[in-house]
């Protein structure tokens, strides 16, 4: 299983919200390239990258920031927040991103994600937010009708190969994440699903090894409630005994 620590960037500085939530964020660092370089040095190999201004306006802010990060570490970046169309995945594509997400489009614009599937390929990853059970869009202030496992099951039977889904309920809680949730997500054939949301425990890296494809670490390594070298070592210890 791989560990993606996440960068979340906000005008050009690292930052973390409380359950999506803009008016509860705390600033972790002005650099986050070097915030990057530190989780590099912890033995990440993998980075989740998220630009909320893009999420929140669909503005380019943090291009340069990105830029600078996917191009100053040597880690497989992927980026999502905002992309809304083809010109910005190949912008993000173009510098060096390795794996670009989907988040409301591919809600809201059925068609477009499938010619982005079939176009771009694994480049293309979705997002699901779910709140109870139901898909959220646009920064996960709008809940759908969607129910989040039957449109998993959809993107697969359409070519998506990795789905990063998030209990937007968990998301910055530090109390743990919708392990039923990934159980239930593990049988949809040929999905790679990415956790995301509130892992805070290392019994629930130890867990997730035998569920999903990869983790996302976003309050707990700020905090210091995980320890993201040791996240690393653990989550790695089934791939070397295989």
């Amino acid at each position: 299983m791989k560990i993606f620590p996440a960068i979340d960037l906000r005008d050009g500085k690292a930052v973390r919200l409380f359950q999506g939530d803009y008016d509860k964020m705390t600033v972790y660092s002005d650099d986050p390239a070097d915030v990057a370089r530190a989780f590099k040095a912890k033995g990440a190999d993998c980075l989740h990258v998220v630009d909320l201004d893009g999420a929140k306006d669909g503005k380019l802010v943090n291009y340069e920031t990105i830029k600078e990060i996917v191009q100053g570490v040597d880690m497989f970046v992927e980026v999502g927040g905002g992309i809304r169309d083809e010109e910005r995945i190949r912008q993000y594509l173009d510098i060096g991103v390795g794996r670009v997400i989907l988040g409301t489009v591919a809600v809201r614009d059925p068609g477009f994600l499938e010619e982005m599937v079939k176009k771009y390929g694994e480049k293309i990853a979705v997002g699901v937010d779910a709140r109870d059970g139901y898909v959220a869009v646009n920064g996960w202030k709008e809940i759908t009708d969607r129910k989040s496992f039957d449109f998993c099951r959809h993107l697969s039977s359409i070519g998506v190969k990795t789905v990063i889904y998030t209990d937007i309920s968990k998301d910055g809680g530090l109390e743990g994440t919708n392990m039923d949730a990934y159980r239930k997500l593990k049988d949809i054939e040929g999905l790679e699903v990415v956790a995301s949301g509130g892992i805070s425990f290392e019994e629930e890296i130890t867990e997730l090894k035998d569920i999903v494809s990869a983790a996302i670490l976003g309050k707990a390594i700020y905090s210091g409630k995980l320890d993201l070298e040791k996240a690393v070592e653990l989550a790695r210890q089934k791939e070397e005994r295989a």
